[in-house]
């Protein structure tokens, strides 16, 4: 089987590219470039195209028996600032690249969702069945594509998993790819380059939470783990059938613990500074992964400490 893995050049599609090819499947990345790195797209056809290039997709749509879409912006505080970009590239772009499938042979779609379509959650841990209310353009967008491919796999059978993504993080354990944002907003990076002096203190937002530490909790998952999940949601898609699925450990982790364990893995000591919370902060966001369990037989395998090993090795890499 051949899988266009578009957004490909980016953090989680390099990786599932990597995994779909340690599986025997065949992956051709899709990727405009404009966030995607092609060093991230080493060893693999890199075709350069638009979500928006509808002839070129069809052109390549003919080699492929499955599609995984992994493109879009993904910052929430810029969301917010111009929503009209994220509505441009992850709504309109997303469904022309989904209209592009619907013209073609292909009725295998994966799509990277996010744990942000259930904005303030009403139970922790979070349920798919957990109200899809989300509180910033970003879900706002991701829930639009999903309401879209339930419409689409309905009238035109094309059959499609939903991950929805809970905090990516952690690098390739071999150390040739991994996480490349900018700017970079996630934690754990973030944390890197306060301990090497690439920014200030880290902010540490609110330390009066109700969670045990008194901040934020959330629940952190290797980028492995999340790119195995895509290639047994192909699987899953073998049998005719289509699911929105959380992809999480399960387990919550502080962001005080996220310092403590970059700390003794480092040997660093990380410069802080505490500030007041940030509106729209939940306190904790933390999945029940057991839908996935269940369908896909996937379980996350690897721990925080290996997330955060694995992501220092990587930055120490690319320096």
């Amino acid at each position: 089987m051949t899988v266009l893995v578009v957004g490909g050049a980016g953090y989680i599609g390099s990786h599932t590219a990597h995994a779909l090819r340690r599986k025997g499947y065949e992956a051709i990345i899709y990727d405009n470039l404009v966030t995607g790195h092609r060093s991230l797209a080493e060893g693999f056809e890199l075709i350069v195209g638009d979500l928006f290039d509808s002839a070129k997709l069809a052109q390549v749509l003919k080699r492929v028996d499955a599609v995984m879409h992994f493109a879009a912006h993904a910052y929430v505080g810029e969301s917010v600032e111009n929503p009209r970009k994220y509505f441009h590239n992850n709504v309109e772009g997303s469904l022309s690249l989904l209209n592009a499938v619907v013209e073609s042979k292909v009725r295998k779609f994966i799509f990277s969702s996010t744990c942000a379509v259930y904005g303030n959650p009403v139970k922790v841990p979070i349920t798919e069945d957990n109200p899809r209310t989300p509180v910033n353009p970003y879900g706002m967008t991701k829930l639009a594509f999903e309401n879209a491919l339930e419409a689409y796999d309905h009238a035109h059978g094309t059959h499609y998993v939903a991950f929805r993504y809970f905090n990516a993080a952690g690098a390739d354990e071999g150390g040739t790819i991994g996480e490349m944002h900018v700017p970079e907003t996630h934690l754990i990076p973030s944390v890197f380059e306060a301990i090497k002096g690439k920014r200030p203190a880290l902010h540490i937002f609110g330390d009066d939470y109700p969670t045990p530490d008194g901040t934020c909790v959330r629940d952190y998952i290797h980028v492995n783990d999340l790119a195995d999940a895509h290639v047994m949601g192909l699987e899953y898609l073998a049998k005719g059938k289509s699911a929105q699925v959380n992809l999480g450990t399960g387990i919550g982790v502080s962001v005080k613990e996220v310092i403590s364990t970059i700390e003794h893995v480092a040997g660093r000591k990380v410069p802080v500074q505490m500030d007041p919370r940030r509106p729209g902060d939940p306190p904790e966001l933390v999945a029940d992964p057991s839908l996935a369990a269940k369908l896909l037989n996937w379980k996350a395998k690897r721990s925080f400490e290996e997330i955060v090993s694995t992501a220092w090795k990587w930055d120490e890499r690319k320096k």
